[in-house]
């Protein structure tokens, strides 16, 4: 059996590792996997031996909670309110604490009452109240940290805990020792340190919280791309029900501009398909009897029936989500420097306390002075510089990214980009600007006449090829029509000014019984640079042809020439054919092509590459990319491209400006140098 299980209160990889081995070797689990960026353990196990109730009275025991809803929000809001706590009481022990060790004469006054020198046993009393309650909502450090110290997997948690709980206890020695009359010792008191570094992991905890809670925001835009309800046929009636009342081999009704419910074949009817949702590729897909169409794509311009194949989960859609899922679910987290150390530093730093502690009671035979030796170790050890070098240097990288317009999601992102090795660009939308424009109109009359004449026939067409001729002509007054008829993934034709006007392809042309002649090699030539070729006949006469074409940015022949300079290798993958892929691939100068690329086989190449232990970024915008953006080391999303994208990348570009990529790269490069000098 398998399962999966939403876990809360990891803070940091030796947490998942922990929780993942104490759970693997439970008798009757064959195999445990935790995720710490999505908090989800997927266990398998053999029913008969142990159940999920047991694994996760486990876990509990293991210092960590198990959910099986998302309570992201929730615990979100509690940390903000535990972070406020903190840095109410935080801010005024500083001051006490600290204030009067300013440099350069700046000492901050304090009332006599709780002051150092005059009341020394009240300075300290102040600093006690302080501290407790930000030791209280801090109280998860210590569980935790304690528990994972037991159970020898020592964390960053038990780093905080055994380093504040020194500070704290010391301190509360020392405040003895002043009531004692022994005033030298408030000198001794360390209660800042216990409050400052919880405050300061808190703020940590939150930010962490608040991205996590968007991870399951691209899983949702999928789903939500279904249609709730479909019209399906029963003999003569026309009823609409809700799709997941849709079963195989019903027949439905999709009017122009529905969306599909389901996958399934074309029965009656002809149209054009927009399929850009799955693929990403622009133009629309003529449909006919007999062909597929797929759920959450949308039915640009004729009425059709089609037969339910692949319903609920078994839709290219849901197979989708399906691949988001796992890819997010699977990807191991790195390993963040902090606690690789932290595994081995916290029994080193302890056993380096009991031996000095111990050496200098052998010495001196004084328990207390001993004491002081144990603590004293612990509290140089409590990881302020440990814990904070690592943020620091991701808040400076984030922040530097951030203000050139690179949204890094994060220091995992920020430091697995460092190490990339191949970059897989998606075609459409990404190299290109992911719409179709005009780019050559060939004619033996003037440009500006055919240009008007097309623009004006296909002012009444929703076709994206029509649109991009009218968009065009923006600037040349459109003439009347009548007669209009359009041929379903052919053209259209109507009359103006008493002539005849056929606009489409070389079928419509064929059909209509029109010679394209010298535009013959013309086309074929357009063709070869990955152009759709549009013919202009007027009174069954060739007029001309207006080519139309998704074109290249201008940032992507420069974005990926600084990227081979600085040795990376750079593919491009695309659902289009090896024509059109090659022809934009020559104008980028990329010479590595994977063309003809389903979506759920997109995040399988990416798979196939890393098993060779590549390193592998996908730069995408579609929800056709989301399932490579995932599954890929990192993942970087086109500002102008669909939410699901972006929320299932680890690296947005806002400026849409494929440049940005080899800059995320270097900012990524100097990011990591900062964090080794610290």
């Amino acid at each position: 059996m398998k399962e999966i299980i939403k876990i809360t209160g990891m803070s940091c990889a030796s947490c998942s590792a922990g929780v993942e081995k104490k759970i693997g070797k439970m008798d009757g689990v064959k195999r445990c996997s935790v995720n710490l960026a999505t908090e989800r353990m997927t266990v398998e196990f053999n029913p008969k031996i142990t159940n999920i109730d047991e694994i996760k009275s486990r876990i509990k025991k293991l210092g960590f909670g198990c959910v099986e809803t998302n309570v992201k929000e929730k615990e979100i809001k509690i940390l903000r309110v535990k972070l406020i706590v903190s840095v109410i009481f935080a801010i005024p022990l500083l001051y006490i604490s600290m204030g009067h060790m300013l440099p350069f004469g700046l000492s901050l006054p304090l009332p006599e009452i709780i002051h150092l020198h005059y009341n020394p046993l009240n300075f300290a009393v102040a600093q006690i109240f302080l501290t407790l309650p930000i030791t209280v909502v801090g109280y998860r450090f210590y569980i935790v940290g304690f528990r994972a110290i037991w159970f020898r997997s020592p964390n960053m948690d038990s780093l905080i805990a055994m380093g504040t709980s020194a500070a704290v206890i010391y301190s509360l020695y020392s405040t003895f020792q002043i009531s004692q009359g022994n005033i030298e010792f408030a000198e001794q008191l360390y209660f800042e340190t216990a409050g400052v570094i919880i405050a300061l992991v808190l703020l940590g905890k939150t930010l962490e919280a608040v991205s996590k809670g968007k991870t399951g925001d691209a899983i949702k835009k999928l789903m939500g791309l279904r249609p709730k309800t479909a019209v399906v046929i029963k003999g003569e009636r026309e009823t609409e029900v809700p799709i997941d009342e849709i079963c195989v081999g019903d027949i439905i009704l999709i009017k122009p501009g529905g969306r599909i419910p389901v996958d399934g074949t074309v029965i009656e009817g002809t149209t054009a398909i927009d399929e850009s949702v799955l693929t990403g590729e622009s133009m629309p897909v003529d449909k006919n009897a007999g062909d597929k169409i797929f759920a959450a794509c949308i039915n640009k311009n004729g009425l059709i029936k089609f037969q339910a194949e692949k319903v609920g989960a078994d839709t290219t859609l849901a197979q989708i989500i399906k691949l988001v899922e796992d890819a997010q679910g699977s990807k191991a987290p790195i390993a963040k420097m902090a606690d690789i150390v932290s595994g081995y530093f916290v029994p080193v730093v302890f056993i380096i306390a009991v031996v000095a502690s111990i050496g200098w009671f052998i010495a001196t035979r004084d328990f207390a002075f001993a004491l002081t030796i144990f603590i004293s170790v612990l509290v140089i050890a409590c990881p302020c510089a440990l814990g904070l070098a690592t943020p620091i240097a991701i808040m400076a990288g984030t922040g530097k990214g951030a203000e050139n317009g690179i949204l890094i999601k994060g220091g995992e992102a920020l430091e697995a980009a460092h190490k990339i090795q191949i970059i897989i660009f998606d075609k459409t939308g990404t190299i290109t600007e992911g719409k179709p424009e005009v780019t050559d109109i060939i004619c033996e009359m003037e440009e500006s006449r055919l240009l008007q004449l097309a623009a004006s026939a296909e002012k009444g067409s929703e076709h994206p090829l029509g649109e991009a001729i009218v968009k065009k002509a923006e600037n040349l007054p459109l003439l009347a029509t009548t007669d209009f008829i359009a041929f379903t993934g052919k053209g259209i034709r109507c009359i103006i000014d008493g002539s005849e006007i056929i606009a489409g392809n070389i079928k419509l042309m064929d059909e209509q019984n029109i010679c394209i002649g010298d535009f013959s090699a013309e086309s074929e030539r357009l063709a070869g640079e990955g152009k759709t070729p549009m013919y202009i006949a007027i009174d069954k006469k060739i007029a001309g042809i207006i080519a139309v074409a998704d074109v290249v940015k201008a940032s992507s022949a420069n974005a990926i020439k600084k990227l081979t300079e600085m040795g990376i290798e750079v593919a491009m993958i695309t659902g289009d054919n090896k024509l059109t892929a090659e022809a934009v691939a020559k104008q980028a100068g990329i010479t590595k092509i994977l063309f003809e690329v389903l979506p759920q086989d997109k995040a399988n190449e990416i798979k196939k590459l890393q098993a060779e232990g590549k390193k592998i970024a996908m730069v995408g915008d579609g929800i056709n990319d989301a399932p490579a953006l995932a599954q890929a080391d990192v993942g970087i999303a086109i500002g102008s491209g669909t939410d699901v994208a972006m929320e299932s990348a680890d690296i947005v570009l806002m400026h849409s400006d494929l440049n940005d990529v080899p800059a995320a790269i270097r900012i990524s490069k100097a990011t990591i140098r900062n964090i080794k000098q610290n």
